[in-house]
């Protein structure tokens, strides 16, 4: 049961009611992480504004899809982990790709860089070592491209806390994080 309901349609404010009238109009549904955080429309405008930003940067959807479900894997998001292997499918990525992804692995040596480098991100608050950063360098990654695997992060790592605070109903296919 959600700690915070979702908003419908009906008692969300006009901000939040246009908010999620453009993302219907873009998606075809407005989730419940949406639809929760549409209490603030302030920050549910941030997170959707830093996603459409970040996807006009260098990683590709698969890319960002990709630390999605390595941060969702890491801090244990269900619902994370449910929307981005239901998003990753529609992309056509495989189902064996995306039980890799979750691991911080890639069948690609680009992809598999930017997993660590999220993971290594994600586990430690921030604070890589060196090494992480001279190994994402070494597979090829550009500043860009580390600065970007950072945004895409601190963006899954705003809606796992979401989702962990307000206990988000999946409405998604169903999808459990793994132990440990």
């Amino acid at each position: 049961m959600p700690r915070i309901s979702p908003l419908t349609d009906a008692n969300a404010t006009p901000d939040a009611a246009a908010i999620f009238a453009a993302v219907k109009a873009k998606i075809g549904m407005v989730p419940n992480l949406y639809r929760t955080t549409g209490h603030s429309p302030a920050t549910l405008s941030a997170l959707l504004g830093l996603g459409e930003a970040l996807g006009k940067g260098n990683l590709t959807a698969q890319e960002r899809e990709a630390v999605a479900l390595t941060v969702g894997q890491t801090n244990g998001c269900d619902y994370c982990l449910s929307a981005h292997s239901a998003i990753s499918s529609g992309l056509k990525v495989p189902a064996s790709e995306i039980a890799a992804n979750r691991q911080a692995a890639s069948a690609t040596p680009r992809t598999a860089a930017i997993l660590k480098l999220a993971r290594a991100i994600t586990e430690k608050r921030g604070l890589i070592a060196d090494a992480d950063l001279e190994a994402a360098r070494a597979s090829g990654l550009t500043n860009a491209d580390v600065v970007e695997t950072v945004g895409a992060v601190v963006q899954n790592i705003f809606t796992n806390y979401l989702n962990h605070i307000f206990a988000t109903d999946i409405d998604f296919p169903v999808v459990r994080a793994e132990a440990a």
